[in-house]
């Protein structure tokens, strides 16, 4: 199985000419999930060959517009490329007003598809969606309006058993599913036979975790602890802890220690104010405390 994601813009607040605003394709086995969607999202969809028709699930994170403005125009551009396959928006609840008041006068229904309102839950990590093989997680942050970061986590799969025992040990379609799923093995004689010599570990479940506008919070590293990449806004240099307590975001530093306290693999530090021309020196600040930090920018790709 195999999880990327694609960053489409990292910039925050004002787009500039090297940033976009906040934007990501996250893929899991080649099915690509929207996370956040600013203005401009469909242009770097087209530049970066993003395939509109394979994405079924939107995540916003929070209703500043530098978020979800480009919702308006990605579902119209939906529409007008014939697109019949219904879209779940996982999103609060005040943006299901806000594009049923967009779409009224010409009646929702010519969109030509269905939206699907998925409403985030304050206060409490939550499963928003799940598959055979993923779970999505909401969590609550604390930002100037309701705001949420997301989970993505592969579900831990069966163990691998052992081809050679199978025959070894005559075994049935039903104790071959129990083995999977950790069961020893009794023999008609008694013995037992452990697990661990039946099967395998299977392949390490891989999770990214995708945190905007936020304060520092320690329950964001609890939630997002162990995952193999965490991606945590930045928006000031560590000289403007005062600046991003009023803004309600975080600083370069002050995501480091969340990536530390949390054991992630990586961390890749985004959403930067216009300020900056450079990332360097953001970069540097955060390896300090985190020495797998990189900076986010936009058409990067990271393989888990």
């Amino acid at each position: 199985m195999s999880l990327s994601i694609k960053i489409l813009g990292c910039g925050s607040a004002l787009p500039t000419t090297l940033r976009n605003a906040t934007a990501q394709i996250i893929k899991h086995n080649e099915r690509p999930y929207l996370v956040d969607c600013a203005e401009s999202t469909q242009v770097q969809m087209r530049k970066y060959s993003i395939k509109f028709a394979a994405i079924n699930h939107i995540f916003i994170s929070h209703l500043h517009g530098d978020h979800f403005y480009g919702i308006f125009g990605l579902l119209s551009s939906f529409s007008l490329m014939g697109r019949t396959g219904e879209i779940y928006l996982h999103c609060p609840e005040k943006l299901q007003q806000m594009l049923e008041s967009q779409y009224s006068p010409l009646d929702v229904n010519e969109l030509g598809f269905k939206l699907i309102f998925v409403p985030l839950i304050p206060n409490e990590v939550n499963l928003t969606y799940e598959n055979k093989n993923l779970e999505v997680y909401s969590v609550p942050l604390k930002h100037r309006i309701p705001t949420w970061g997301f989970i993505f986590k592969e579900k831990i799969k069966e163990r691998n058993i052992i081809k050679e025992v199978i025959p070894k040990y005559n075994l049935s379609i039903a104790e071959i599913v129990k083995i999977k799923n950790g069961c020893e093995l009794m023999l008609e004689n008694g013995t037992i036979i452990p697990n661990s010599e039946l099967t395998t570990d299977p392949p390490h479940p891989k999770s990214y975790a995708f945190i905007t506008d936020t304060v520092k919070l320690n329950s964001v590293a609890e939630a997002v602890k162990g995952v193999d990449v965490l991606y945590h806004e930045a928006t000031y240099d560590s000289s403007l802890t005062e600046r991003a307590k009023e803004t309600f975001h975080t600083t370069t530093i002050q995501a480091a220690e969340i990536a530390k306290t949390a054991g992630v693999g990586k961390l890749i530090i985004g959403h930067f104010s216009s300020r900056y021309h450079s990332t360097e020196e953001l970069e540097k600040q955060a390896q300090t405390v985190f020495p797998n930090t990189v900076c986010a920018e936009d058409g990067m790709e990271i393989n888990i």
